[in-house]
């Protein structure tokens, strides 16, 4: 008991993320523990917004407390929530302006108070249910639908990062010995995303569009997959791999299907439930028994809105949740060597790593007490403290607008109803993260003058 003590006390949780996670992650570099920190109390909120949403929490706090808890409950506590980590993020992200290196004493706030700051979080978090209703679920509707489209083009970004860096890794692991491995495993895993994304193309066409209606699905399936045709031309057209050698289809098979998601996603959100059948309802469909003919057609469930308290996560929203968790970990784990995400100002300059490990860890040795976790920041940050903080903040307005899949509040707010706003932000953010993946393949031929290697 007296270790685990020493591991958790108080000053630990007062100092840096290399206290915080020593037990966890032993010669770690700050930099990194520290956004997994913020990362994980992302994740943590995200729980709780689950379970405050689900019908058996009404359940239990209407026997404790013996009154209507609506406000605590529902899509209502889901955008409280939200609320108070936006606010909280959005501060930092104002506070760490221009936080050059770890020697800035805004940077040990960054890294380190951490049960101030958990405290604090705690505090805006109970402050945020004594907010009127009124206006409030409706504007932070209104907002949260737009921060969660700018998440969606930065989770583009990511994507975009991770697959020039996974292609990259590949190739030069197929130039420096066995290319006949790397060269099938770079074949195989483009072959399947592109089967995947036509697959998804067939079962778009299939179950949510008619012959006789469903004018915008078709419009949103058919443009879409014209436009991912598109950018895989670009990607291997010979003037791009002059200037780009390293792009290639493995990165356009990873936007396609990404990009079908978006498109399938957007479409899950229609109010007409004609052109909208769930997941489940096409499953059913596909599984259930052919009848012979006289006997009774099978009937499908045609599926409802979610109440206002019941389990809003469906399918669709599983699927997003689980990109954003991958792009959330990808954000807090990748370093500034990734120059896709450099380019777009997602983090500091590559000149700071060198030597920085080397330098530090010898300097840890001489203390006498080594230190659990390395400081590689003390001549430049690995990243834009501000930028991550703006990130997480719209990450937790993606959170809430997935959670409530992103369905509008009534004007008395009793229920949630899908609305053709939420279908635009979705189909929109599908067409610029297309835009944003076609710049990085083209802007070194337009911009002649800026290094891109």
């Amino acid at each position: 008991f007296m270790q685990v003590w020493q591991v958790f006390r108080v000053p630990c949780l007062c100092s840096g993320a290399s206290c915080l996670l020593c037990s966890c992650c032993p010669n770690s570099k700050n930099s990194t523990l520290t956004r997994l920190i913020y990362a994980f109390i992302l994740l943590l909120s995200a729980v709780v917004s689950y379970i405050m949403q689900r019908k058996e929490m009404e359940t239990y706090l209407k026997k404790v407390r013996n009154k209507d808890c609506d406000v605590l409950v529902g899509y209502k506590a889901v955008y409280r929530i939200s609320f108070a980590m936006a606010i909280f993020f959005f501060v930092f992200s104002l506070l760490m302006l221009k936080v050059k290196t770890s020697k800035d004493p805004r940077a040990a706030v960054h890294n380190g108070f951490w049960f101030f700051k958990i405290a604090a979080l705690i505090g805006i978090m109970v402050g945020s249910f004594y907010i009127p209703g009124g206006y409030f679920s409706s504007v932070w509707f209104v907002a949260g639908m737009i921060g969660a489209a700018l998440f969606i083009l930065i989770q583009l970004v990511l994507l975009v990062d991770f697959a020039h860096s996974w292609n990259e890794s590949w190739v030069n692991r197929m130039e420096e010995g066995n290319p006949r491995l790397w060269y099938a495993a770079l074949l195989s895993f483009t072959s399947a995303f592109y089967i995947l994304s036509i697959i998804c193309v067939g079962l778009l066409y299939t179950y949510y569009t008619k012959p006789d209606g469903c004018t915008e699905n078709k419009f949103f399936i058919s443009i879409n997959l014209i436009l991912c045709v598109v950018a895989s031309i670009i990607s291997i057209h010979p003037k791009i791999q002059e200037h780009q050698p390293r792009s290639g289809l493995l990165q356009s098979s990873l936007i396609t299907l990404y990009t079908m998601y978006l498109t399938w996603s957007a479409m899950s959100n229609e109010p007409d439930r004609s052109c909208n059948p769930s997941l489940m309802s096409f499953i059913t469909r596909i599984t259930a028994p052919t009848l012979a003919p006289g006997n009774s057609t099978a009937v499908v469930p045609t599926p409802t809105p979610p109440s206002k308290n019941g389990s809003l996560l469906d399918s669709d929203n599983f699927i997003g949740l689980f990109v954003f968790v991958l792009c959330l970990l990808y954000s807090s784990i990748r370093t500034s060597t990734n120059s896709q995400v450099d380019k777009l100002t997602l983090s500091g300059s590559d000149s700071v790593i060198l030597g920085d490990t080397t330098a530090n860890g010898a300097s840890d040795e001489e203390d006498g007490q080594p230190r659990r976790a390395v400081d590689n920041e003390k001549e430049g940050v690995q990243y834009s403290y501000s930028l991550f903080h703006l990130m997480l903040c719209l990450a937790s307005l993606y959170i809430m607008m997935t959670l409530t899949s992103w369905y509008s509040p009534d004007a008395k707010f009793q229920s949630m109803t899908s609305k053709w706003p939420a279908v635009w932000v979705k189909i929109s953010s599908s067409w610029v993260c297309l835009l944003l993946y076609v710049w990085t393949l083209v802007a070194p031929l337009v911009l002649t003058s800026r290094d891109f290697s």
